[in-house]
C-alpha cells in the first residue's frame, strides 16, 4: 500500500522542514546542454567533481533507475539580522550565515534518514535521500517541484522563505501527485548582480565561480588571485551579499532551529583571535561546523587576506609569525597582508629577513611582486 500524499507531507513537516515540493521525474528536463555550456566555459573553476559526474548530473533518473517521483525539502536558516552590514566590520571575521550554526548536511541527512526509515517500516517502500551528496542539480529540480525559482544570482529564491534555506532531495519509486512548478518572480530587479564585489554574476542566471567569493574562500585550494583579494574584504568563509540584498527576503523568517542559529563564537569574532588560533585544535573548534571541510590552511589563508584588508596595523605582529608557516598558500597570503599594512620601507625590511629562507616559486614571486 502506497502512502497518501497528505501523510507524506505531514510526516516531513513533523520532522521540522519548512517547505516541501514534489515533482515527477518525467516533468524534469534534462540539464545536459546547460551543464555542458557551463563546464566548457570553465565557469566551474577547479570543481573537477562537476566534470566527473556530468552525465549522471544531467537528470535525477540517472541516480537511481527505480526513481519515479522526487521530493524536495527546504530547511529555513534565516538570520535575525541582515548580514550585509557585517562587511563594514573590517577587523572582524565575516563568516557566511549558513556556516555559523551546525553543519546542515548532518542535520538534514538525519531527518531524511528518519523519513526513509518511516517509509520502509510502514509502507515497505525504498528510497534514496541526498544532501549535496549526489550529482543532482537540486535547484532546477526544486523549481519544478514548486519550492522557488532560480534568481539571477543562480540561487533559489522562495516567496515564503526568501533566500535563506537549505535543500534536501528524496527519490521515490512511486508516483505522488506533483506540486505546481514555480514561476520566476525576479522581474527587472538586478540587485544581486549589482552588489557582487567581484562581478562574478556575468549575466542574469550565469555565474563565473572563479570570481565568486564563496568559491574562492571555500572550494578553491590555491593562492587567491591578487586582483580579487582587495574585493574579498573581511569575508573569511563564503559570501552572503547577493542573497542579503534580495527584496524577497522581506518575507523571510528567523530560523526556529537552535542548531542553525549562529554560535556566539562564530558571529563576527575578531581576526586577531584566529591569527593566534591553535590550529592543532582546528578540528575540535569547528567539529560541528561546515568550516572544518576546508581545513586549517585554507581557513588561515582566508583570515590573512581579510587581515590585509582590515587597515589595522595592530595585526601585523600576529601576521608576521605566519611568514614561516609550512603551507605556501598561508605564507603568500601573510606576505600580501603585511605588504598591505606596512609602508614600503618597513615591508622591505621584513622581506629581507624572511626571503632568504624561502624556496617556493610562487611565494618568492609574492615577495618580489610590486603592484
Amino acid at each position: 500500500m502506497n502512502p497518501k500524499k497528505e501523510n507524506i507531507l505531514k510526516k516531513i513537516y513533523e520532522l521540522g522542514f519548512d517547505d516541501i515540493g514534489i515533482a515527477s521525474l518525467d516533468d524534469i528536463p534534462d540539464q545536459r546542454e546547460e551543464l555542458e555550456n557551463f563546464l566548457s566555459g570553465g565557469f566551474h573553476g577547479d570543481m573537477i567533481w562537476l566534470e566527473k559526474n556530468k552525465d549522471r548530473r544531467s537528470h535525477p533518473s540517472k541516480i537511481w533507475d527505480d526513481s519515479i517521483s522526487v521530493i524536495v525539502v527546504a530547511k529555513n536558516y534565516g538570520p535575525a539580522e541582515n548580514p550585509i552590514q557585517n562587511i563594514s566590520r573590517k577587523t572582524d571575521a565575516n563568516i557566511s550565515v549558513y556556516a555559523r550554526g551546525d553543519d546542515y548536511h548532518l542535520i538534514i541527512k538525519d531527518k531524511l534518514k528518519e523519513f526513509s526509515t518511516w517509509l520502509k517500516e510502514h509502507f515497505e517502500i525504498d528510497s534514496r535521500y541526498f544532501v549535496d551528496t549526489a550529482p543532482i542539480m537540486e535547484k532546477p529540480v526544486a523549481q519544478i517541484a514548486g519550492l522557488g525559482w532560480q534568481g539571477k544570482h543562480t540561487n533559489l529564491v522562495s516567496q515564503t522563505l526568501g533566500s535563506w534555506f537549505f535543500l534536501g532531495i528524496v527519490l521515490l519509486p512511486i508516483h505522488i501527485e506533483p506540486s505546481k512548478a514555480e514561476l520566476n518572480h525576479c522581474g527587472s530587479c538586478t540587485s544581486c548582480i549589482d552588489i557582487c564585489p567581484t562581478n562574478a554574476i556575468i549575466a542574469p542566471h550565469k555565474l563565473d565561480a572563479r570570481k565568486c567569493i564563496s568559491y574562492l574562500t571555500i572550494e578553491y585550494k590555491g593562492h587567491i588571485p591578487r586582483d580579487l583579494r582587495d574585493k574579498i574584504g573581511n569575508r573569511v568563509y563564503g559570501c552572503d551579499d547577493c542573497l542579503a540584498v534580495c527584496p524577497w527576503n522581506k518575507f523571510a523568517q528567523v530560523t526556529n532551529d537552535i542548531h542553525l542559529i549562529g554560535r556566539d563564537e562564530l558571529n563576527l569574532p575578531n581576526l586577531g583571535f584566529f591569527l593566534d588560533f591553535d590550529y592543532d585544535d582546528f578540528t575540535t573548534y569547528f567539529m560541528n561546523s561546515p568550516i572544518k571541510r576546508i581545513g586549517k590552511d585554507r581557513f588561515l589563508r582566508n583570515i590573512l587576506i581579510a587581515s590585509g584588508n582590515s587597515n589595522s596595523k595592530k595585526l601585523v605582529k600576529k601576521i608576521e609569525k605566519h611568514l614561516k608557516n609550512n603551507s605556501p598558500i598561508v605564507r603568500s597570503a601573510a606576505i600580501w597582508a603585511v605588504k598591505k599594512l606596512l609602508s614600503i620601507e618597513k615591508f622591505r625590511t621584513v622581506r629581507d629577513t624572511y626571503i632568504q629562507d624561502e624556496f617556493d616559486p610562487y611565494v618568492l614571486e609574492e615577495w618580489n611582486y610590486s603592484e
